[in-house]
């Protein structure tokens, strides 16, 4: 994705396809606009493929044409066993955060139970282990913590997490889906999340995933005007917020006062360049800490 101006143009690896939106226009990305601005998606293209290529960042090569999503990774052994020509058992473990699992065999992962067995949401690779005692099959979803930011919080070591089994999280910046699936595996069929999305293009994604998961509330609506939707939204135990908006802090504390209960928690993920471009990461991120504080927050890990 690339934005310059009023046009924001997102380029699709898999099919090498591009949707062209204005958003001064149309801040819903209703409208594509990339059959008749041909020459402002090429200009953004060239200049995306540029900047790739510059920074020597990791892009798709094409889908693999082995990969078939309706096959899962079985945690079991083969029959010849020991004869190294059967397959390593996968074996999960959980991990210190309530609500997550870590898969050990060749490559540890971050992994949490799927609420919707049989079902991946963005191609994520599914685990199945076998629980001889319960006689009982397991599934979990690999979380990709480089799709994630809550995900990538995790594998980086925060000391504490609030999103746990049975919580209210009222999730900011929902997009298509990715982490709040994953949130919605987190707090189990007791929790419940609200997810608030902007834009109708990922609302759509984010509505149709929730189809098949009933702890999972979208919400198409904007995060600046949380009255909005203040109906269908309880007090909730969590904020989470992941939103690309310059008054960022602001818009979190704002749906503090309105769904947050007395002692609950925020966790917000800052994102300096759309804050400020032009200052220092360092100095974008302990004003931001700054907002908080004299809104009420009180700071408890950065």
């Amino acid at each position: 994705m690339i934005r310059n101006g009023r046009y924001k143009l997102i380029y699709f690896f898999e099919d090498k396809r591009s949707e062209l939106y204005d958003l001064e226009k149309d801040p819903n990305e209703k409208n594509d606009l990339a059959s008749s601005k041909v020459v402002e998606k090429q200009r953004m293209e060239n200049e995306l493929f540029a900047w790739l290529k510059k920074t020597g960042a990791a892009v798709p090569s094409g889908p693999n044409p082995s990969y078939d999503p309706t096959v899962v990774s079985k945690g079991k052994k083969g029959k010849d066993k020991g004869k190294g020509k059967g397959k390593a058992a996968v074996v999960v473990e959980p991990h210190r955060l309530e609500g997550v699992f870590v898969s050990k065999g060749k490559d540890d992962s971050l992994v949490t139970r799927n609420m919707v067995p049989g079902e991946s949401v963005y191609g994520e690779k599914r685990l199945v282990v076998e629980n001889a005692e319960k006689d009982e099959k397991i599934e979990y979803r690999v979380w990709n913590p480089f799709r994630s930011k809550l995900g990538a919080g995790i594998v980086g070591g925060i000391g504490s997490c609030p999103v746990k089994p049975g919580a209210k999280v009222l999730y900011l910046g929902g997009a298509s889906g990715t982490t709040v699936s994953h949130v919605s595996d987190m707090v189990g069929p007791e929790g419940v999340v609200y997810a608030v999305e902007f834009s109708h293009r990922s609302g759509r994604d984010l509505t149709n995933m929730a189809k098949k998961r009933p702890n999972v509330v979208p919400i198409v609506e904007d995060a600046r005007q949380p009255q909005r939707y203040r109906m269908l939204i309880g007090m909730v135990d969590v904020i989470f917020s992941d939103v690309a908006q310059p008054d960022q802090a602001r818009i979190v504390t704002h749906n503090a006062s309105f769904f947050l209960k007395n002692g609950g928690w925020v966790v917000i993920s800052i994102k300096a360049n759309c804050v400020d471009s032009t200052a220092a990461p360092e100095a974008v991120f302990a004003m931001e800490v700054d907002k908080l504080r004299k809104d009420g927050v009180k700071p408890k890990e950065q």
